[in-house]
């Protein structure tokens, strides 16, 4: 959206289900020089994380969020003044009103709570703060503008949420973002030192904060004039030594970032890894979750990619692993055992008879995870489903996977085994009944028969293959016999059958 000679930047509708993104890295700064469709900010949301470029060519006049902060989608993050001025030389009329508009939305969201009689409340530290949740984001905000020009004028939605949620001053709290902008990291680290307890009292808060909140007033005047023998009640709120707390409370900033000491290093959660923690953890709390494990002698199919690979190489372009013949026994089994390829949904489930495969891939030196997903695995052949599987993981690694490409999967593979892992349970992805889990090739000697019923013991290829799925739809018995059908195609590999 443009405004004269000034472009907004707003945050993308990145997919359906992508209700708000965070800003990971701004690659300008205000007064930096931009041309259209060069990369401006990069982001990253719970489905995909990718570069936003610019909707002009221009200059950079406000960035209107920080580097941490989560914001909406179809909020304004920048604004780009096409002029090339960027300053306030070009019609001071125009300039102000710009500048207002800038603030404008961002205010806009919470003063439709009718902010004016909150932003005294929060500005001064008085109990009197009302009930709605918005109330102290545009309340931090007025107090800014009364008290200080120093850039932090703006709250970005995420902020003013957490001021809201803990009833926090914006004033005591020191801002690390650009001009002095509190930010969502600030907010977080005030906090996590405690400074959620230094906030003005609020009656209505959890018990929690309950002790504090009523003993903080009591306490100064008791303990500074001895007459406190009347309220005994204040000794049973163990908060006594919570008067210090809030003593300690200007100290706070000085802990702000956790660092490594030389013997502990402090990791903080990215968006990815906090995306996998919450989807693992729902996963566990809802699905039942069972693993069963089968060995396959993958002498045969070693063989068949040792006489293809080149081939292959030569005609398609593509390196023939094992996981294409992995997948593409896996699918032809679910066609004959669909269960596994469902949905539960309360007391109901959906049985699909599409094939949505997923691939999980290992990303950030294997620190994080991505799962891309194949659409009607079913239609491809060897060929397709190896083409699918390098074109994914490789958009997985340098994270360039459309919101669409990371959803609707209806059964998953993973693939430890290309660290050398022998077996695993893995955690059912939600929306799933079923996983994969594919391990390592070894050799063993092992015990065959001949044609004529002779036993012998040989050196074969051996895998296991390890099965997670949810109870509540699959018994074990089922789970059992999908099994030892993706056993028998691997084992009885058709040339024919399969693009070979």
């Amino acid at each position: 959206m443009a405004t004269g000679t000034l472009v907004d930047v707003v945050m993308p509708q990145m997919g359906v289900s992508v209700s708000e993104g965070t800003i990971t890295r701004w690659m300008k700064g205000v007064g930096d020089t931009i041309e259209a469709d060069e990369t401006v900010v990069e982001i990253s949301t719970d489905k995909v994380d990718t570069e936003i470029p610019s909707p002009a060519s221009g200059v950079i006049k406000e960035l209107l969020a920080d580097e941490g902060d989560t914001v909406p989608v179809n909020t304004r993050i920048a604004v780009i003044d096409t002029g090339g001025g960027g300053g306030n030389g070009g019609g001071g009329g125009e300039t102000e009103p710009a500048q207002a508009e800038a603030e404008g939305p961002q205010a806009a969201a919470p003063p439709t709570a009718d902010a004016p009689p909150e932003a005294p409340a929060t500005a001064s530290p008085a109990p009197p703060a009302p009930e709605p949740a918005q109330t102290p984001a545009p309340a931090a905000e007025a107090g800014d503008e009364d008290g200080d020009d120093s850039g932090r004028t703006f709250v970005s939605p995420v902020v003013a949420r957490m001021l809201a949620e803990h009833r926090l001053d914006i004033s005591q709290i020191p801002g690390t973002g650009r001009g002095g902008r509190v930010t969502k990291k600030d907010v977080q680290t005030f906090l996590d030192g405690g400074g959620g307890q230094a906030a003005p009292a609020d009656p209505g808060v959890s018990a929690v904060h309950d002790v504090p909140h009523f003993a903080p007033p009591a306490e100064p005047e008791p303990v500074q004039a001895q007459p406190a023998p009347p309220p005994p009640p204040a000794p049973p709120p163990a908060a006594a030594p919570a008067p210090p707390a809030p003593a300690a409370v200007p100290a706070q900033p000085a802990a702000p970032a956790p660092v490594s000491d030389g013997d502990v290093e402090v990791y903080q959660f990215n968006t990815i890894r906090k995306v996998i923690a919450r989807h693992m953890r729902h996963s566990i709390d809802t699905a039942a979750h069972v693993t069963t494990v089968i060995e396959v002698d993958m002498t045969g199919i070693v063989g068949l990619r040792k006489k293809w690979k080149p081939v292959y190489k030569e005609r398609y372009g593509v390196n023939l692993t094992y996981i294409p013949f992995i997948a593409r026994a896996a699918i032809d089994a679910i066609g004959r055992w669909p269960w596994v390829n469902a949905e539960v949904q309360g007391e109901s489930a959906i049985i699909k008879r599409y094939v949505n495969l997923g691939m999980a891939v290992a990303i950030d030196d294997s620190k994080g995870l991505m799962v891309p997903v194949i659409h009607r695995a079913e239609e491809k052949n060897l060929v397709g489903l190896s083409r699918s599987v390098i074109e994914m993981a490789d958009k997985a690694r340098t994270k360039t996977l459309t919101p669409d490409e990371m959803a609707g999967g209806t059964f998953t593979i993973t693939n430890p085994g290309v660290f050398g892992v022998l077996m695993g349970t893995p955690i059912i992805p939600e929306g799933q009944v079923a996983i994969l889990d594919v391990e390592t090739i070894v050799k063993r000697p092992v015990v065959v028969t001949d044609e004529h019923g002779n036993d012998a013991i040989a050196i074969r290829h051996m895998m296991f293959l390890c099965l997670s799925y949810d109870h509540r739809l699959v018994d074990g018995a089922y789970a059992a016999q999908f099994l030892a059908q993706l056993k028998e195609n691997l084992e009885r590999w058709d040339e024919n059958a399969f693009g070979l």
